[in-house]
């Protein structure tokens, strides 16, 4: 559907068609008009389905710029992902003249409160640093007419909760409000009934829900050996850029350690870090000085990065949803992606639930052996030759090169160019990763889940911890026949940048 169809005014328009946005995504579809509309809207909706453009866009439309004071509220649960809101609704908005200001624990609030004296019309931030605000009086929503709770799942897993409903609780209560979350547990039903007038439910189809567009492998392997098949993965595949999955902060600081070690450009990025280092990271990725991410579930919510594609889940999640938000990093904007996830013998229970929460079986994967690893490092090697070549501005080099011909054979002289560009053996370089405890083991419980996600309810939405993970019952085994890696190697130059997601499939 074209967004000329949705009933938005001309400089929407307008913003839209600078920014590049083309038809709209299922999630926009559904939700633009019915929140035009005034009604109350539940979209179920995974990052990089075009969500932010499906609440920012109507939101935006109705306000005012005539009066000085807060019209729209959204709610994120990460600092990162409140930014990157922040930052597309001011594109969305500038040509309307529409003012955004963002909020989040880890920040000056002394500066917080001197731009919110100044009413901007949206304001997006994290469930702590909102509560913040509104106890020292510095942020008032009693103007507010569109309230948005983004990835509400997530804030619920992370324990905010009371933070949502003291916030909701501050509004009007003849305001509109829009609720997207990536599932539908029974917390976030509740809420819509609590909070919501007669709410209509958009939600996506679940094979636009798992990243059908993503080839999902698994390896099979001990803890111990897990760090050296990634290496030799790597080398073997050479992705462009790739997102590591591990399920602590330790680990995280251990893996990004070790593959620096092994010549390979990657950075840890988890809840304990300080938000300018966080930031920092990210610029990073964007001027294409990283190669790999290391980072946990938390830490990870909410970036939007074009180019991923490799996703590597070192550890398994021991929760079946958080691997669909893990996976729905790559296989964006239409492009193909591949997942690979480390399982240990005792974990295969944890892959099987997976598989039924995706409705898709993934392939066995050969672990690389170490010669493998070593034709792929040659082969990276004679593509950098090749493209050197391909530059030229040898000519001041052309003399030396016909004496050394006069010596030493054509042949050898490219083996040692070749030796000489080739990175050297990663495996050689000793890397200890400390043992994780495996998950727990599974036990049976007529199908039903037991315990419950409590997380820390402060920090701005970086820091919480995950706890009391769900039990399941798990059966079910995999005859497919391994797949080996080379047959899966793909070149993907896709540029890397933050941007605006339009697609959803």
């Amino acid at each position: 559907m074209k967004f000329e169809d949705l009933g938005l005014a001309p400089e929407l328009l307008s913003a839209v068609e600078r920014i590049g946005f083309e038809e709209a995504t299922p999630i926009q579809a559904g939700t633009i008009p019915l929140a035009l509309e005034g009604k109350d809207v539940i979209g179920q909706a995974q990052t990089g389905t075009g969500k932010t453009a499906a609440f920012g866009l109507p939101m935006i439309q109705k306000i005012d710029i005539n009066k000085r004071e807060i019209q729209g509220l959204v709610v994120a649960p990460t600092r990162e992902l409140a930014i990157q809101t922040q930052e597309e609704l001011f594109r969305l908005g500038k040509e309307k003249r529409v003012r955004v200001q963002v909020v989040y624990g880890g920040a000056d609030i002394g500066r917080q409160i001197r731009s919110l004296k100044d009413n901007p019309h949206i304001v997006v931030g994290t469930p702590g640093r909102l509560i913040d605000h509104i106890q020292r009086k510095t942020l008032r929503l009693n103007k507010i007419s569109t309230l948005v709770l983004d990835e509400a799942d997530e804030m619920l897993n992370m324990g905010f909760l009371e933070d949502i409903e003291r916030i909701i609780s501050e509004t009007p209560k003849d305001r509109q409000t829009l609720l997207f979350s990536a599932t539908m547990p029974k917390s976030i039903k509740d809420i819509g009934v609590k909070f919501m007038k007669n709410p209509e439910h958009i939600t996506i189809k679940a094979k636009e829900m798992t990243a059908s567009l993503i080839d999902q492998y698994y390896v099979r392997c001990k803890d111990f050996e897990k760090f050296d098949v990634m290496t030799r993965f790597f080398d073997v595949q050479t992705p462009e850029l790739t997102i590591v999955f591990a399920r602590t902060k330790r680990r995280v600081d251990e893996l990004s350690r070790g593959l620096e070690a092994r010549g390979y450009k990657a950075e840890g990025i988890h809840g304990d870090l300080t938000q300018q280092k966080r930031m920092s990271v990210l610029r990073a990725f964007k001027s294409n000085k990283i190669d790999v991410l290391v980072a946990t579930d938390v830490a990870a919510r909410g970036l939007d990065i074009s180019g991923v594609t490799h996703v590597i889940n070192y550890d398994i999640p021991q929760d079946p949803e958080s691997y669909v938000h893990r996976v729905g990093r790559t296989g964006r904007a239409g492009a193909d992606g591949m997942s690979v996830t480390f399982v240990t013998p005792n974990e295969m229970g944890y892959l099987h639930v997976i598989e039924e929460l995706t409705k898709k079986k993934m392939s066995p994967l050969r672990p690389p052996t170490q010669r493998e690893a070593f034709q792929g490092q040659i082969g990276t090697a004679v593509e950098k030759i090749q493209e050197d070549l391909e530059k030229n501005g040898l000519e001041i080099y052309q003399a030396t090169a016909s004496e050394l011909l006069t010596q030493y054979s054509a042949e050898d002289l490219v083996a040692l160019l070749i030796k000489a560009v080739t990175k050297e053996d990663a495996s050689e370089v000793p890397v200890k990763i400390t043992p994780e405890r495996p998950l727990p083991a599974t036990r049976r419980n007529n199908g039903k889940q037991k315990g419950k996600k409590t997380g820390d309810r402060r920090g701005g939405g970086g820091g919480s911890r995950r706890n009391d993970r769900r039990d399941r019952d798990f059966q079910g085994s995999n005859k497919n026949k391994r797949k080996d890696w080379n047959s899966k190697k793909r070149s993907n130059k896709s540029k890397r940048d933050f941007v605006i997601r339009t697609n959803h499939k």
